[in-house]
């Protein structure tokens, strides 16, 4: 019996042998809560044509309800997410996940069901309150059930997840698109929520931190206030394409001085909703520094990349999803394996040849022209898959081994909130200098359309979706726009991948700086860190 017992929970475990045997079930029922909210963030993104078509088909939406459809589930979504996963930490992990699914499955039927854009812009807020409780608690519970020997592997497994769902959301979205109407991209979530929330109330334990201390709601509320304001401003600087607007400089430094000030309330707390201290670990640092830095890079591009594919090499948005496969089956076959290459290499080697692999394929990105054979495409996007495959995993595990399990709330907090700023930041920055270069580049070309009224040159030279819209509308004169617009958007492009690969390279160095070699792999990151004695702060 005694045996049978180390085998299920290894002795001193914090897991009870109930869980323990249970844990791979678990996971899927986690992996399956990720990949709902992921994919639903990447979905939209294909139905945004159909939306702006006029009712019954879409809801006659503008350009910018269009944006706001998107980030108003951005905004929320990362400003919420440091305060839910101290939500889970205090009141279970467990009761924060189902409700957060719930949140999400009401938010997605309302949505699909919207009969105006500022319908839509309201019920996407609240899905993104639904996601913002579900993500922190689904890394949290799996630290919970999983002993730490076997966290590479489950985390390899939950980062492949969320991979799949960014690539599959506009395969997913084209498919529902041919055969349903607009409403379906959210409505599909509704099944999959339905069977979700069963299984995790059947299988999913519940665990919270047995001593979580007083409420620290000074500290909640500047870190809300903190991550709004920088995250909305950023998204305004993406939208207008200007950075140095006073509005835009004045939110996103409202916002870092509101952090700023969290950060100071934070250490002089007796009670701090986030243990500052763990900040001044360099792997800890690194690994959230690497997270954030290499999201910049993956969301920059991927939005890139959906101009390219569609408006300059003319696939059907369904097409453009399944030139996106090869990254997600590379991460499907490389990142639930990432931990064996760590053993052998370490988690600084294997990370920093990660950051090399994007950034070499942001370079070669470079190689695109309107006419490049796809299998140039489809050999960088695999071996993207693959670096971020050898990223994500030791680095996330980086994170959560830093912080005592009783804590776990919170550093998945901090893991995601990381992620999704990096990622705003990226589509943000990139865009606007996607939008910059392109606009120079397309100028003199419509300076050269007679007639033109120059409110009609300036819409016309914001995207390349907007000057062959131009060209379309114009008819034959038209057609005199189409070839330097392609031009102009891929020279635009190949200056936006350049500054990925930069971001990329920066991240390499990072991580080589500061995370642990496999020398201190036995000692770090969670060197010191004490077993949790059988229930403490363990699932129940």
């Amino acid at each position: 019996m005694a045996d049978s017992q180390t085998q299920d929970a290894p002795a001193g475990s914090g897991v009870p042998e109930a869980v323990h045997r249970r844990r791979w079930a678990i996971l899927v029922v986690l992996m399956l809560s990720v990949l709902v909210v992921v994919l639903d963030n990447s979905i939209l993104n294909v139905a945004m044509k159909t939306i702006a078509s006029p009712k019954p088909t879409g809801l006659g939406a503008g350009q910018s309800e269009l944006e706001w459809a998107i980030n108003s589930y951005t905004l929320v979504f990362a400003g919420l997410l440091f305060t839910a996963g101290l939500l889970g930490d205090r009141l279970g992990r467990k009761k924060v996940l189902l409700s957060g699914m719930a949140v999400f499955g009401i938010g997605s039927v309302l949505a699909a069901f919207s009969v105006s854009p500022g319908e839509l812009i309201g019920f996407r807020a609240l899905m993104g309150l639904g996601a913002a409780l579900v993500m922190p608690a689904t890394l949290a519970i799996l630290v919970n059930v999983f002993e730490r020997d076997e966290q590479p592997k489950a985390i390899g497994i939950w980062t492949a997840a969320v991979g799949l769902g960014i690539a599959i959301g506009p395969i997913t979205g084209g498919v529902l698109l041919e055969h349903f109407w607009w409403g379906s991209v959210f409505f599909v979530n509704v099944p999959v929520v339905a069977v979700a929330l069963v299984a995790m109330a059947l299988l999913v334990p519940d665990s919270k931190d047995p001593a979580p201390g007083r409420l620290d709601p000074g500290g909640v509320v500047l870190s809300v206030v903190g991550l709004v304001l920088l995250v909305y401003g950023i998204i305004k600087g993406g939208q207008i394409a200007d950075f140095t607007d006073p509005k835009v400089l004045g939110t996103i430094g409202g916002g870092l001085i509101v952090l700023a000030l969290f950060v100071v309330y934070e250490k002089r707390s007796e009670h701090p909703a986030i243990d500052i201290s763990y900040f001044r670990k360099p792997a800890f640092s690194a690994a959230i520094a690497a997270i954030a830095l290499v999201f910049f890079a993956l969301m920059g591009v991927t939005f890139f990349m959906v101009f390219y594919t569609q408006s300059v090499r003319g696939y059907s948005a369904l097409e453009s999803g399944l030139l996106i496969l090869p990254l997600a089956v590379a991460q499907l076959i490389f990142a639930p394996r990432t931990r064996l290459v760590v053993e052998r290499f370490g988690a600084r080697a294997v990370c920093a040849a990660g950051m090399l692999m994007v950034a070499v394929t942001m370079a070669g990105f470079l190689l695109l022209e309107a006419d490049t054979p796809l299998v140039v495409m489809e050999v960088l996007f695999f071996v993207q898959g693959a670096g971020m495959a050898h990223i994500m995993p030791p680095v996330t595990l980086t994170v959560m081994q830093s912080l005592p399990r009783q804590k776990a709330g919170s550093g998945s907090a901090l893991n995601n909130t990381f992620r999704q700023v990096g990622g705003a930041l990226g589509v943000a920055v990139l865009g606007s200098v996607l939008s910059t270069v392109y606009r120079d580049g397309i100028k003199d070309t419509l300076a050269g359309v007679d007639g033109l009224p120059d409110s009609v040159r300036h819409t016309a030279g914001e995207s390349v979706e907007a000057t062959l819209g131009l060209a379309e509308r114009l008819g034959p004169k038209g057609q005199v726009l189409i070839g330097p617009a392609h031009d102009a958007f891929i020279h635009a492009m190949h200056v936006a991948a350049l500054g990925s690969a930069a971001v990329a390279l920066f991240g390499a160095l990072v991580v080589v700086a500061f995370l642990p070699g496999k020398d201190a792999a036995e000692g770090e990151p969670g060197a010191g860190r004490p077993r949790e004695k059988a229930g403490a702060g363990a699932p129940r």
